[in-house]
């Protein structure tokens, strides 16, 4: 288990200038995390440059983006795309003539998955496939990047990639129960993770999230010796969760969502770079608060964690554009409703025994329980009810807030990194905030 270290101070420094490239290690959707990384190495000066999944044809074989694709790629980045299919993960992959792993549970159904037994064999046949598939795809990317990136430039990889479901419509029934299921409709996170099925699932996570950083690092090997002999520095960072610290009763206190299922190869991610550390390679895991996002909305709950960075903002020395915020998210709510009432709300929430009994960091990630889903599957649909409209809540503007601070924080601390794994809580989240808007 890794030790808990968050960031407290704001990093001054700044390693990095124009002539400088900054790699984004993931293919860039829409808004996220990385989109302030992006913005703070555009300021700076820094070369973009980024690469792609990949999209499936009808026969779901991977190809590299078309022309047309390509130009959209690189407008939405701002920067040129390796046109290399970097797909991650395995369930979509197998030796040729033989089924993959999404085929193997196409006859699982919500009555019969946890009796279903897959075959290991063949499943580990196809995570080789995979694995050799993507490691020959980031050999063509290396060799693209080094003659993109000069002697004596210094270079920051920025790691992206998470998930590792595979397409299959029984887990979306599966993870309706888990994530949003109360009563007669509640169901374990460990009944999962105890079936063949979610074994699989941790076996894709781990590859995805987590084995991919690992192969990025081992890949630049050489491309990070011949920087650092010419006098460059080459960084490595990537998006964690372990939980977060927010305000409860007036002190930052650790809590996380449960059930995190993807908490096991998050921990592997934390070991990954931990390992690097140790051998001399400046990479760093930044386990970032829980935000709402298109990904996350199936986690109900998660976002109960977000308001009390409203009241960090007061407490870390925010003025008038702290105020401005309050007013903003009050706009949000039903006309009787206050600000403060939702926040008591909160404030309640989190001193309920059942959800102090999962701050339990040393657990970390525990399963659900139906006492737990019903708190916390309840008190998120009467928050909700407490908006004027169902798509404009006070999350959203806070999971805004919470991208905006993080860019800032992960540049410059990587300019000069002091931890293999560190948390971005709400009260340096917080600061940050305070100091670029006051």
């Amino acid at each position: 288990m890794t030790k808990l270290m968050p960031l407290r101070d704001i990093p001054q420094e700044n390693l990095f200038k124009k002539g400088d490239v900054f790699v984004l290690f993931g293919e860039l959707f829409g808004r996220g995390y990385v989109n302030g990384l992006i913005d703070e190495a555009r300021a700076a000066g820094m070369t973009i440059v980024g690469i792609t999944v990949g999209r499936r044809d009808d026969e779901n074989k991977l190809r590299a983006l078309t022309d047309e694709e390509l130009v959209e790629a690189e407008a939405n980045l701002g920067g040129r795309i390796i046109n290399v299919p970097m797909m991650a993960g395995f369930d979509l992959d197998a030796p040729e003539g033989q089924s993959n792993p999404t085929e193997l549970l196409a006859g699982m159904t919500i009555k019969n998955w946890q009796e279903e037994k897959l075959d290991w064999a063949q499943i580990e046949r196809c995570r080789e496939v995979g694995v050799k598939r993507f490691k020959d795809s980031l050999t063509q990317v290396i060799a693209e990047l080094e003659g993109m990136i000069p002697d004596g430039a210094n270079a920051y990889f920025a790691h992206t990639m998470a998930g590792g479901i595979p397409k299959v419509k029984v887990f979306l029934a599966i993870a309706n129960r888990i994530y949003k299921g109360r009563d007669k409709r509640f169901m374990s996170s460990r009944a999962l993770l105890d079936s063949d099925l979610g074994k699989l699932i941790l076996m894709n996570f781990d590859e995805v999230t987590a084995n991919t950083f690992q192969y990025l690092m081992e890949g630049t090997a050489a491309l990070r010796e011949r920087l650092q002999k010419s006098g460059g520095q080459v960084r490595y960072s990537a998006y964690g969760y372990h939980g977060t610290e927010i305000l409860i009763q007036g002190e930052y206190q650790w809590q996380t969502y449960t059930s995190y299922t993807q908490g096991y190869a998050k921990m592997r991610l934390e070991r990954a770079a931990e390992e690097a550390w140790a051998k001399g390679v400046k990479a760093t895991v930044f386990n970032c608060p829980e935000i709402r996002t298109n990904s996350s909305d199936i986690f109900v709950g998660v976002e109960l964690s977000l308001f009390p960075l409203l009241t960090a903002l007061k407490q870390e020395g925010g003025a008038a554009w702290a105020d401005a915020q309050w007013d903003s998210c009050r706009e949000l709510l039903e006309e009787g409703t206050s600000l403060e009432d939702l926040l008591q709300r909160i404030e309640e929430y989190n001193a309920t025994g059942v959800i102090t009994n999962f701050r339990n960091f040393e657990a970390w990630p525990m399963d659900n329980t139906p006492e737990l889903a019903d708190v916390m599957v309840g008190t998120s649909g009467d928050i909700t009810a407490m908006h004027k409209e169902r798509n404009a809540l006070v999350t959203d503007t806070l999971s805004a807030l919470v991208l905006e601070g993080t860019g800032p924080l992960m540049f410059r601390e990587m300019s000069n990194p002091t931890a293999p794994v560190l948390w971005l809580n709400h009260d340096i989240i917080a600061k940050q905030l305070n100091l670029m808007h006051n």
